[in-house]
């Protein structure tokens, strides 16, 4: 789909924010309904149909009514969007021609207001010609379903926090700009495709210049996975830039020396063809010793040494995450300090039984004091047992005084105060029976005036409603009245 800019004159802010409303509606649709963008929009005077119909005449919005009435964003729209943010932030203030066309995205150029050209990169996945982005990327990790523009999205991000890193390690990169949505702004290289040179004047120093970056991403923890002669930028003065990052793994990823292996098989197979490098070998019919010596000039994967500046980790690149990586650092420290704490902890347990088992003899030592010498082992035991029992129900309140009251009747040994006691507590029975007959009468008494009919607690009891209260509420009334 071709990029008319031109259209930007013609879009209003209710343009901008229906495209908006239906771009936050993609989140969780695929199809946002005309209902769920309607609300999400929220124009003041309403006309959001219209302006719909409207992004469907430039070819913003795409109509989908095969299961419900619904639109979702076009590239185009959503290219729209992006320029749009782009140039409210002062990045830009003009769109040019189009300098390069990819399997996954569109180059432009852009000029800013002092006249500084840009190039503008424009993540399009989902291409018939790159749509395996599933199996070869792993932008979708744990999702099982996935958006084409949310990965364009995924791309685009991932491709500037890795030029931004190389620029500021050194690496011969374009210099990262801004990012916005699926498109990345850079500055513009001043040279051309080493696929489209035909001559060089010193191939080997190219040659040896370009194996050399890629030992030297290795030492960094990176693999480019495509650096090839499509991606690798010479300018007239044969100085090299390469570009193109969003597929970058680790060199910690499971198919790292594969990855490694072919981009300098690339490299290899295009200057041999290109520039008639022999590499010490003749051509494809060649001895075991020429290919030994080919082989002794290649850079070995497994002899890369690691260099302190470990760009996948920071990056989190792919077959490297950082979480891992945290989660193995506490995984460690965690196993150190157990092992540490563990003397500590039985050292601490061992002290706490002592103060326990000291605490427990200073009481039993109290308790016996306590009793009188003169009272017999039965008394001593039967002590012992409803001290215990009374520590263990400490909830149960009449209990713990009856339990106590036995205790004294036990500490004075006298058989009157024994009869007292029992005489006071048949007292204090009676008058309990006494009082449940009082009630049964209150009840009955209540049963007959109110009909024969059962006074039940309500819900709305404590809840006035303006209204008088209910028969419930003034029986309890009565009740607390009586």
């Amino acid at each position: 789909m071709k990029l008319d800019v031109n259209v930007l004159r013609y879009l209003s802010k209710d343009d901008f924010r229906v495209l908006t409303a239906v771009e936050m509606g993609m989140r969780n649709h695929e199809i946002v309904p005309s209902e769920l963008v309607d609300r999400i929009a929220s124009l003041k005077h309403g006309g959001t149909y219209k302006v719909m119909k409207n992004l469907l005449k430039y070819k913003l919005l795409h109509h989908d009514s095969s299961k419900y009435d619904g639109f979702r964003l076009t590239y185009l729209g959503y290219d729209f969007l992006a320029i749009k943010t782009l140039v409210n932030r002062g990045v830009f203030v003009a769109v040019g021609r189009q300098i390069g066309v990819g399997k996954e995205s569109d180059i432009f150029e852009v000029a800013k207001e002092d006249g500084t050209v840009l190039a503008m990169k424009l993540h399009r996945l989902g291409r018939i010609s790159f749509r395996s982005v599933k199996s070869k990327r792993d932008y979708l990790r744990h999702r099982s379903s996935y958006n084409w523009l949310y990965l364009s999205r995924l791309a685009a991000v991932k491709e500037f926090a890795f030029m931004k890193a190389l620029e500021e390690h050194g690496f011969p990169v374009p210099n990262a700009v801004d990012c916005n949505r699926h498109c990345v702004i850079m500055s513009l290289v001043q040279g051309y495709p080493l696929v489209q040179v035909k001559e060089l004047q010193n191939p080997d120093v190219v040659f040896e210049t370009i194996l050399g970056l890629v030992v030297h991403l290795a030492e960094h923890g990176l693999i480019h996975c495509d650096f090839n002669e499509f991606n690798i930028m010479i300018d007239n003065d044969e100085k090299v830039t390469m570009i193109d990052f969003p597929q970058m793994v680790s060199v910690s990823h499971r198919n790292a020396q594969m990855y490694f292996d072919r981009d300098v098989e690339c490299i290899f197979k295009f200057f041999r063809k290109r520039f008639n490098l022999s590499f010490h070998e003749s051509g494809d019919d060649e001895n075991d010793v020429e290919v030994d010596n080919d082989e002794s000039a290649r850079p070995c994967f497994s002899s890369i040494a690691k260099g302190a500046g470990s760009l996948d980790k920071d990056l989190a690149a792919s077959g490297f995450t950082r979480k891992d990586q945290e989660d193995m650092e506490k995984f460690i420290e965690g196993g150190l300090e157990g092992d540490a704490d563990s003397g500590d902890e039985e050292a601490e347990s061992s002290k706490l039984d002592k103060m326990d088992n000291n605490v427990v003899e200073h009481l039993q030592l109290s308790d016996e004091e306590t009793l009188n010498g003169d009272e017999n082992a039965e008394c001593q035991s039967n002590y012992k047992a409803r001290h215990n029992d009374v520590f263990e129900n400490d909830s149960d309140s009449d209990q713990n005084e009856e339990a106590n009251g036995e205790n004294d009747v036990s500490r004075n040994g006298s058989s009157e105060t024994r009869e007292n006691d029992n005489g006071e507590g048949r007292e204090e029975n009676d008058e309990t029976e006494l009082n449940k007959r009082l009630n049964k009468q209150r009840r009955r008494a209540i049963a007959s005036a109110s009909g024969g009919r059962k006074a039940r607690a309500s819900r709305n009891t404590y809840k006035d409603k303006g209204r008088k209260s209910s028969n419930n509420s003034k029986l309890q009334k009565q009740i607390g009245i009586w």
